[in-house]
């Protein structure tokens, strides 16, 4: 046994002396994830987006603009208080969903757009919508592996109820004429959702300038005249 002992004592040492240059290691690094990774996820607000709105505008617009650009609370559907799942979250926000459906019969045009910052991330919204969308007709708007123009035939060709895609593609089919604005009822951001660098949606400066340019689009009129509902999912 006794020559065991010093053999477990060394054993010992180096590790301890390893765990404290990784904890000297990790206390340098902290970054905005770290942060991030700290803060406990709030659900959004309308606040939230109006206040980046003020943020984003007000640099390059007087007053009376900004005032302009206020969204009236009305148009502002129940946002997601991180219980809900994607498809509880629209049935809450849209009970008469079946029937608005069946009485949809415009094309170039959706009932329902859901904004989100990626390809992937559209994809999965898509999967986590059955329960709510049932036979609705779905049409991807982004722009990975699909080219606008196939887009807009699509929307040109059938009566589509949802629209689910990143901001960037959606501003550039309404500036083609291939999506009409009109008849949309409801616009819902997927608001709360982080990426695996921890950032939402309106975290990503190119993002959310191209949110910006899309309320720009007739978006912002449509809410102010009360025809159409945000949501914050």
């Amino acid at each position: 046994m006794g020559s065991l002992q010093p053999k477990e004592c060394f054993l010992i040492q180096p590790k301890e002396a390893k765990e404290d240059a990784t904890k000297t290691r990790k206390r340098r690094k902290k970054k905005i994830t770290d942060v991030l990774a700290k803060s406990e996820p709030k659900p959004g607000t309308p606040e939230d987006l109006q206040k980046l709105m003020k943020d984003y505008y007000s640099s390059n617009r007087s007053v009376i603009e900004l005032e302009e650009l206020n969204l009236p609370d009305s148009c502002f559907l129940k946002a997601n208080d991180l219980t809900h799942s994607f498809s509880s979250y629209l049935k809450e926000i849209c009970p008469k969903w079946v029937k608005l459906r069946k009485n949809h019969s415009e094309k170039k045009s959706v009932l329902m757009l859901i904004i989100c910052s990626s390809a992937v991330r559209a994809l999965e919204l898509i999967r986590s919508m059955t329960a709510f969308r049932g036979d609705s007709k779905v049409i991807k708007l982004f722009a990975k592996h699909i080219k606008v123009q196939e887009q807009v035939k699509l929307l040109e060709k059938r009566v589509v109820h949802l629209g689910v895609g990143t901001p960037g593609r959606i501003k550039e089919l309404i500036k083609q004429g291939g999506l009409h604005l009109n008849p949309l009822k409801f616009l819902v951001f997927d608001w709360n959702w982080r990426d695996q660098k921890l950032r939402r949606m309106m975290d990503i400066p190119e993002i959310r300038k191209e949110v910006f340019e899309l309320l720009e689009l007739g978006v912002l009129k449509l809410c102010q005249s009360e025809s159409l509902k945000l949501g914050l999912f």
